[in-house]
């Protein structure tokens, strides 16, 4: 045997090294994910209401998201995770309203695939699969085949847009109109596609929208899912909090995306709900949706924060506005003052079995002792004050959950416990382009609601000082 010399024998036991580190790698990699949050009995809860309100004759059958197409973080569609809590791409659901049984339908192994993005459920965990799912049977998709639903009266799938990563419905109406009407594309959706498949491989069933049904199920929130967007919105304020401490003329608006999004990171977070909508001056914060985050930061100004993290599939939606140099000014707090006076008379009279005409009437009643404290520095923002309180001015906004503009309404009769929705005051004075807004999100409970953002500082004296601390941004040096 020839002896190895000593650079040799080291670069020999690093390789050997690499080698086991690497097969112990791919070992690790293949424990499977599975969800915690919810268990089997809170999604057979969900196909029960569902085989009710389809009936003895019909049939439900939603489809999962598909492989991503690069490098993002892989997310199921916030409909087939409501219904499953399964992850995995090109999965299927079926409901059968004439056995009340559901089919979970997942893909064989992919065992290549599985080496660098990790193991999720496959048709060859099907028992594994029915026991975390609480589905009645689990089967391969190569099982979708020939007759299988022909002796349903009507099939239901969705017909709207299923949503993925920071997505949300009407948004995602409006880029497949806009494919669609593009003479150099004209494609239809996935949604629309798998309509028209059902429709053409079974033509005697009626194919029907499942999407109110499911839109009524996400109304009212569990208390599992209360729990995850608790969670998010903490976050969401830590992390607008450290923004605010971070706040100093020179940096710009990207270097308070990145502390907020930090927090959401070292959380637990590993998406973002939506865009960072981070808007310093008059001119970015009236851009409602603003998101180029890349102006510069000036002594004078106000800055607006309105983010939030998707905390295992489940989101916030929180703004503050914030002075740039620490102090607001007198017309600052003028402006802010007061929609944040309407924001907590709002919030303090949202209860179970109220309307939400009815809390925004006894609001403005409330309201009236305040005009006539107010010492407004011009009529017009009187005038925009009051614009805001009779008409509410945004006040009570969107659901949000699993999307940030959830899906299921809230506000078509009384409130239920379970009601989560944001709370946006807005107030704007056109022609001196000034937009003002607070936005917290609330649950509806027994006995009345939970801002779960309470502990963000929201009185102007509070966010001076939480200013006053220093935060992690420091470090960068003003620009010159």
């Amino acid at each position: 045997m020839l002896l190895k010399s000593r650079p040799y024998r080291q670069f020999d036991t690093h390789m050997r090294l690499l080698f086991v580190t690497a097969a112990l790698s791919l070992h690790a990699q293949s424990a499977l994910h599975f969800q915690t949050d919810f268990p089997p009995d809170e999604f057979q809860s969900r196909w029960a209401t569902i085989y009710d309100r389809i009936g003895a004759n019909a049939v439900a059958l939603v489809q999962g998201a598909p492989f991503e197409g690069g490098f993002a973080v892989p997310r199921q569609t916030n409909e087939f995770y409501y219904l499953t809590g399964v992850e995995t791409p090109h999965s299927y659901l079926l409901l059968d309203g004439r056995t009340r049984k559901a089919t979970l339908f997942l893909p064989p192994r992919n065992r290549r695939l599985e080496q660098s993005e990790g193991r999720v459920l496959s048709a060859d965990d099907a028992e594994l699969a029915q026991k975390l799912t609480g589905a009645g049977a689990v089967l391969s998709t190569a099982a979708m085949q020939g007759d299988w639903l022909a002796n349903a009266a009507a099939i239901y799938t969705l017909l709207s847009p299923a949503e993925g990563t920071a997505e949300q419905r009407n948004e995602l109406q409006n880029a497949n109109a806009a494919i669609s009407l593009d003479p150099w594309d004209g494609r239809v959706s996935r949604e629309q596609h798998f309509a028209s498949l059902l429709r053409l491989r079974y033509p005697r069933a009626n194919v029907e929208d499942l999407t109110g049904i499911l839109d009524e199920l996400r109304s009212v929130k569990s208390p599992r899912e209360i729990a995850l967007i608790r969670k998010a919105s903490q976050l969401a304020g830590y992390g607008i909090l450290e923004a605010m401490k971070s706040t100093r003329p020179g940096l710009f608006e990207y270097h308070l995306d990145a502390a907020a999004r930090y927090v959401f990171l070292a959380g637990g977070a590993r998406l973002e709900g939506y865009r960072s909508i981070t808007a310093a001056g008059t001119a970015n914060i009236w851009n409602a949706h603003y998101f180029r985050n890349n102006s510069l930061l000036k002594d004078g100004d106000l800055v607006l924060q309105d983010f939030a993290p998707d905390y295992r599939y489940y989101t916030s939606d929180v703004t503050r506005m914030w002075p740039v140099n620490g102090k607001f000014s007198p017309v600052q707090k003028e402006l802010l003052g007061f929609v944040l006076e309407y924001r907590d008379a709002v919030i303090q009279r949202i209860r179970p079995g109220a309307t939400v005409n009815q809390i925004r009437e006894e609001a403005a009643l409330a309201m009236e002792p305040v005009f006539k404290r107010w010492q407004f520095s011009k009529p017009k923002y009187e005038k925009a004050a009051r614009t805001l309180v009779e008409t509410g001015g945004g006040v009570f906004s969107h659901p949000v959950g699993l999307a940030v503009h959830d899906d299921g309404p809230y506000h078509r009769g009384p409130l239920k416990p379970g009601h989560v929705f944001s709370i946006d005051p807005q107030l704007r004075v056109n022609d001196e382009n000034l937009y003002i807004r607070y936005e917290d999100v609330v649950v509806v409970t027994e006995k009345g609601c939970e801002n779960f953002t309470d502990f963000l500082p929201s009185k102007l004296a509070d966010i001076e000082k939480a200013m006053g601390g220093a935060g992690m941004l420091q470090q960068f040096p003003p620009r010159k």
